[in-house]
């Protein structure tokens, strides 16, 4: 591996793949090797690469929408007030 380049526990996979038009946009057809989970997708160009990589979630919210639900109950908790506080 080229000593600038990023050490990955997966080994890097490269695979041929054509360019065409779509409408006034260029574009290329992902193979399923490299889907992309999620519906969105940023795309950056460093020197002369093309990177695309997932989008982040665009919230909290979202982030713990994609998170399995919990199957555990919790015990309940006292709410007890506070002590009275003199100032």
């Amino acid at each position: 591996m080229l000593g600038h380049m990023p050490k990955s526990a997966t080994p890097i996979v490269e695979r041929h793949v054509r360019i065409f038009k779509n409408g006034r946009n260029q574009a290329v057809r992902i193979p399923r090797e490299f889907e992309l989970q999620g519906k969105d997708a940023v795309m950056r160009k460093e020197g002369s690469r093309l990177i695309i990589e997932p989008a982040p979630p665009k919230s909290l919210l979202a982030l713990l929408e994609t998170l399995a639900p919990l199957s555990e109950d919790f015990p309940p908790i006292r709410d007890v007030p506070p002590d009275p506080v003199d100032f």
